[in-house]
């Protein structure tokens, strides 16, 4: 880079935010189309009591679901911090903390647009309104995919910051690569007088 940014470093830090925010969306919209719905089944006994089931290994979606979104986040999250990393002129903590922010914004976004669109897509089952008899004594249901592992705060903490911390380990990793104080980024080390993207001696 041999020219400022058009962009203040807020202003970069809030588009970081906004564009993993949307990416974060999108995420969550294709997970909600891959991911695997539930099969359960509800029955009447010959007593009369109604119970419920998984068809055959169905209870094993809810796991690979979840995982889902939880492996869609992690690779949105080292694709960004490598984009990000790309913005030369802005790089530095500002950025690395606008892309933690993002990637549990995108987290949030991705849970809240997927969980809205497949339970849109397969329903609420009304197992309360069934009319089971004994010539009909089953009734089959499609539930929606989770979108976490439980639903308990420290599942939803996990999802959500799993992700942010691993796209801000990648984004110190190239910062420590990198040999350069100023991590080559703008403005020029006038104090060494090299200017952006220069090789330094060693010792110099």
């Amino acid at each position: 880079m041999t020219a400022r940014s058009r962009l203040s470093r807020p202003a970069a830090a809030a588009a970081v935010v906004t564009g993993l925010t949307g990416a974060g969306a999108a995420v969550g919209a294709a997970w909600s189309l891959i991911a695997p719905p539930i099969h359960t089944i509800t029955a009447l006994t010959r007593s009369g009591e109604q119970v419920e089931a998984f068809l055959g290994r169905e209870a094993d979606n809810l796991f690979v679901a979840a995982a889902m979104l939880i492996g869609m986040l992690m690779t949105l999250a080292v694709v960004s911090a490598v984009l990000v990393w790309q913005w030369r002129v802005h790089r530095g903590p500002v950025l690395a903390a606008a892309l933690w922010i993002g990637q549990v914004a995108a987290g949030g976004a991705a849970a809240g647009v997927g969980a809205a669109l497949v339970h849109w897509r397969y329903g609420t089952p009304d197992r309360e309104g069934l009319a089971l008899s004994p010539q009909n004594r089953v009734a089959y249901f499609t539930e929606a995919p989770p979108v976490f592992l439980a639903h308990n705060p420290v599942q939803v903490a996990v999802t959500l910051l799993l992700p942010a911390a691993t796209a801000a380990l990648v984004y110190a990793l190239m910062a420590i690569a990198n040999p350069r104080d100023d991590l080559g980024g703008w403005p020029p080390d006038r104090a060494s007088g090299h200017p952006v993207g220069a090789p330094v001696a060693p010792f110099a």
